[in-house]
Parts: structure tokens; sequence; C-alpha cells
């Protein structure tokens, strides 16, 4: 009796091949995730570096040893503090810089979309608030230096380009009144313009700075007043973009803090816009404490 005979084929697989192909499919994976990252990416990122770039300031203010007010503050707050969070700032400004940066040379459409979003296009000025309140607060620098000047211009450029962009297109493009298109981020383009004229006002500039600050107070009145009314073409905010409401209180606050650089002494015009400040404020969380005892009681409602 004869036994059929069976072949039996033997693979070794090469390390050396597979370790070149897991290496392959690495490489070919980091630029799909970075190019991921930077499709999430967008302008309103800028509010981290934002917020830790406005903290900075205010840390610095607080430290200053030729504030009468905040004398008693010098010897309890450590410099050392202050000078972590105004390299934290440093640090996250720089990168979202970086990502943006790329996302302008390689999603250079997702851009333009942006700039040209009627909420998109307000944030637009972030970096270059962050950057100047950066300036502003950093410990490292005397506002009549050459470096602190030439910076100084080089971050405000941008915003004055932003104004005439957008402030241009509410009084001559037909479709794009500020009626239709006015929404709470509208405000930070008023906040940039007084962060400027803070800047300048530092630096001694003082026409300049009552530049800044006369166009920027001028719209943040008109912004103001088109929002209050409620128009009909202002109702199409995203829901989950509500915090950005607290710019109301931000822009008048931010005002006080420009006139008190620009005159050198907190007198009543940065009292009265401080304290328009702070009734819109308590105003907005009256209103947050009061909208959720409603929807309490209407649950409670329900519920019966």
């Amino acid at each position: 009796m004869e036994i059929p005979r069976q072949e039996i084929h033997i693979k070794i697989d090469n390390p050396i091949s597979s370790s070149k192909e897991l290496k392959t499919d690495l490489a070919d994976a980091k630029p799909v995730v970075l190019m991921s990252v930077l499709r999430s990416l967008h302008a309103g990122y800028f509010r981290i570096s934002l917020s830790l770039c406005s903290q900075a300031l205010l840390w610095k203010i607080m430290i200053a040893p030729d504030s009468p007010s905040m004398s008693h503050l010098h010897s309890k707050l450590p410099s050392m503090a202050f000078h972590l969070l105004w390299y934290l700032a440093l640090v996250t400004q720089v990168s979202l810089c970086f990502l943006y940066a790329l996302k302008c040379i390689f999603l250079f459409d997702m851009v333009k979309e942006e700039f040209l979003h009627y909420i998109g296009v307000n944030y637009l000025y972030a970096p270059s608030i962050s950057w100047l309140l950066l300036l502003q607060s950093a410990p490292m620098m005397e506002p009549n230096s050459v470096l602190y000047q030439t910076l100084f211009w080089i971050f405000a450029v941008p915003v004055l380009t932003l104004d005439t962009k957008l402030y241009g297109q509410w009084f001559t493009t037909e479709k794009r009144f500020l009626s239709m298109l006015a929404n709470p981020a509208s405000q930070v383009s008023v906040i940039a313009n007084l962060v400027a004229a803070r800047g300048a006002a530092e630096m001694g500039w003082n026409e300049c700075a009552l530049c800044m600050f006369s166009l920027g107070m001028v719209h943040y009145l008109v912004i103001f007043v088109t929002l209050y009314q409620r128009l009909p073409g202002g109702n199409n905010f995203p829901t989950k973009l509500r915090p950005i409401f607290f710019l109301f209180f931000a822009a008048p606050a931010m005002a006080s803090l420009a006139w008190n650089s620009i005159c050198g002494t907190f007198d009543a015009v940065a009292k009265m816009l401080f304290f328009l400040s702070l009734f819109i404020f308590m105003s907005l969380v009256s209103h947050r404490h009061q909208h959720t005892k409603k929807q309490d009681s209407n649950i409670k409602l329900y519920d019966n």
C-alpha cells in the first residue's frame, strides 16, 4: 500500500523586511495624524493663549511696585509664579501659531473659509491680541526699548488690517450689513483695538493710543446697541458658543484699563467703564442663575 506524498511549504518571514514595513506604516501615519489635527484646528483655539496672556498681564499689574492700589500685594504674591505663568502663555501661543501657520500652508482653503465666516473672522484677531498682551506683560522688556516698539507694530498692523476689512464691509457690502452679521464674537475686534491702545499708551504714544481707543469704543457702542436690539439677523449664533457672551463685560473692562494707561490715573471715565463692566457681569450672572432655576422648576413640573 503506497502512502500519498504531501508537500509541506515552510515560509520564513524576514524580520528585517517586517520592521521596515512597520516603520513605513508609522511614517505614513504621522502625516495623517498631523493633517487631522490641522483640519480640526481653528482660530478659536487662540482663546486658550488669550486667557493665559490676560492672566499674565493681570499678575504683572498686581505685583508692580509702582501700583499704589496693589502695594499691599507686592510682598505677598511670588514673582516666580508670574514668570511661570508668562512662560506658559508664551509656549502655548508659540505652539498655536506654529500649528496655525502649518494650516495656512497646507490647508489654505479652510483658512479662507474661516476668513469669510461671519463668526470665524472675529477670532482672527485673537493671535494679535495674545501677542500684544504677552508683550505688555513681558518681565524683561521696557516699553521705551526699540525691540518693544518694533514688536508692537508687528502685532498691531494685523489688527488695523482686519479693522479695514471688517468695518469696511459693513459700510459698503450689500449682503454683509452689521444688523445681519453682528454677534457677541464681534466684540473681539473691539478688545483688539483697546489692547493696542493700552500698548501705545505704555510707550508714551498718546495720540496713537487715543486713535485706537476711539476706534474701538465707537464700534463697541455700535455693536452693543445692535446686539441689544436683538434684531432677527442676530439669532443665528450657535448655542455651544454661548460662553462668549461674557465678552460683553470684557470690552468695557479693557477700555477702563486702556484709559487708565492713557491718562495715567484712574479718573472718572475709567471708573465709569469699570462700573459698566461690573454691572454687565452681574446682569449675566444673575440671568444665568434665574435661567437655571427656571429649568429646574420646569423639570419638577413635568416630573409631577
